[in-house]
């Protein structure tokens, strides 16, 4: 599993983290959400708005917590770790920039996929 931010109008790749060994699409599409708030943040691009095309990760950021069983099947794992900081960030730090949900029927794949559906 890995994950990615891009620029919706071009496909420029702004960031892009693993490959983890174990992981879910749901995972990546949490994780790249934290990231991309995050960062969006730091640059004050407070009202940027974020797609995914995932509404479970959509539900976890807005719940501050992932909820998954992957870790009781096959054990901790060093994705466990950056799971936990994602939801510790969300704790701790207000955001205003809009999560929305891709619409991959009108508009194709999502420019952050990697193509392996």
């Amino acid at each position: 599993m890995e994950y990615r931010g891009v620029y919706t109008h071009n496909a420029e790749e702004i960031f892009k983290k693993g490959p983890y060994p174990l992981g879910t699409n749901n995972i990546g599409e949490f994780l790249g959400i934290v990231y991309a708030i995050a960062l969006l943040q730091r640059n004050n691009r407070h009202d940027t708005a974020i797609y995914t095309d995932s509404r479970t990760a959509m539900a976890w950021v807005r719940k501050k917590k992932v909820n998954t069983k992957l870790f009781e099947k096959y054990g901790s794992n060093p994705l466990q770790n950056t799971l936990a900081k994602a939801e510790k960030w969300l704790k701790e730090n207000k955001y205003t920039n809009p999560i929305l949900k891709w619409d991959t029927k009108n508009w194709g794949e999502i420019p952050a996929d990697f193509g392996r559906k």
